[in-house]
């Protein structure tokens, strides 16, 4: 007998139109996806481009205040590194820190070491708690900010008093320091804060400025910000304008590299346990019963050819030619078995199911063929495995053939 498939009357795999038909959808959300993505990054990437930068001519740059400091004579450079802030600091030097909370602590303590006693001016830009008590000992922030941005001077700095009102209304800090200048109080709590250097030629001190208001682009001109500003920065020939960056690892100690989670505020860890325990919840309300399954009868009957139908394109939707193969050649070898004399225990044992198999045929020289069609690999595409169908449905017709 031979075993050799008849040719299929229709393709075995998808046409180029269905691959189409199926994947359109999902290509059509991937292309919305991109542009939207793309949209809002060119959108977002002119809103807070350069913030506190002085090269940067943005709403919220420095531009403004670094082109009235060179009017001055003040020359303005930007470093972003914690090594070139470091070297920059000496009594000709003002050191901006334009968002020193960027600082790990480690960062923080070397840079408080190396300003110490060097006579210049550190500027700290809107320090929280606890960065601002490393970088300036003696302060301490408060957790509440100020309700006002724009506030009065209240106090005996010659800088404050001649700049008037200013927008410095943002952090409120308290001092030990005795002979600290403490500004633009909100509820008794100053927003600017000036710390003279007690060792050296005591010429040195540390301003704190609880908002970046007054060196924003489009505020400068807003009541005394531009006076405030340039008195705080010009008061000595040479600004560095430090602008630390994540990327920076420079004396951070391996007890200060924080992991993923520990950058995510405590809100949003909480947030997510909450979540997690109401998904439990909903399964469980969801599940019904707390019992073993219980069998049921089908509302309907389906038909056999159905479900075989609904089964072999599962089967092919996921490319499963293997565990389709698998069940075809297992069906064939079950009914096969009995017709032969072989047990259904034994029905899947090839030393047991091939020799009478091939009496039965009256093909002892082809037990190879019957081998590899029965137990052999499975097939490298879905021709061979529509033709790997075809022979087994001949081989059960010879074998049933009186």
């Amino acid at each position: 007998m031979t075993t050799e498939a008849t040719p299929p009357s229709t393709a075995a795999s998808p046409s180029a139109r269905q691959v189409w038909t199926r994947t359109r959808g999902i290509a059509l959300a991937l292309v919305v996806l991109l542009a939207a993505a793309v949209a809002i990054a060119t959108i977002r990437s002119d809103a807070r481009h350069g913030t506190l930068d002085p090269r940067s001519a943005d709403r919220q740059g420095s531009g403004a205040v670094a082109e009235l400091l060179a009017d001055r004579g003040v020359d303005t450079s930007v470093v972003t590194t914690l090594d070139e802030a470091r070297a920059a600091a000496d009594a000709d030097t003002t050191l901006l820190v334009a968002a020193p909370d960027l600082l790990t602590p480690e960062q923080q303590r070397a840079l408080r070491t190396a300003t110490t006693g060097a006579a210049g001016r550190t500027v700290l830009v809107a320090p929280g708690s606890p960065s601002v008590e490393r970088l300036a000992p003696g302060v301490t922030a408060d957790p509440a900010n100020s309700l006002d941005s724009t506030l009065s001077p209240d106090c005996a700095l010659p800088a404050a008093r001649r700049a008037g009102t200013a927008e410095t209304g943002g952090m409120r800090y308290t001092t030990t320091h005795l002979d600290a200048d403490e500004c633009y109080p909100s509820d008794r709590l100053a927003t600017l804060v000036r710390i003279p250097e007690t060792g050296g030629d005591g010429t040195g001190d540390t301003v704190v400025i609880g908002a970046p208001d007054i060196l924003f682009n489009d505020r400068l001109d807003k009541q005394g910000n531009a006076s405030l500003a340039l008195q705080l920065l010009g008061s000595r020939p040479h600004l560095v304008w430090y602008l630390p960056t994540l990327s920076d690892t420079a004396a951070a100690d391996e007890d200060d590299q924080r992991g993923f989670f520990d950058l995510l505020p405590s809100g949003w860890l909480w947030g997510t346990l909450q979540l997690f325990i109401a998904a439990a919840v909903a399964a469980l309300w969801r599940a019904r019963r707390l019992g073993p399954l219980v069998p049921e009868n089908l509302p309907v009957a389906i038909r056999a050819s159905e479900t075989v139908e609904g089964r072999a394109r599962l089967y092919r939707k996921a490319n499963a030619r293997d565990r389709a193969a698998t069940a075809l050649r297992s069906t064939t070898r079950i009914r096969l078995a009995p017709l032969v004399g072989v047990p259904l225990t034994q029905a899947h044992t090839p030393e047991a199911l091939l020799p009478p198999l091939s009496a039965h045929l009256h093909r002892h020289g082809d037990g190879q063929t019957l081998h590899t069609l029965l137990f052999g690999p499975p097939p490298g595409d879905d021709a061979a495995l529509v033709s790997l169908a075809d022979q087994l449905d001949a081989l059960e017709r010879e074998v049933r053939r009186p």
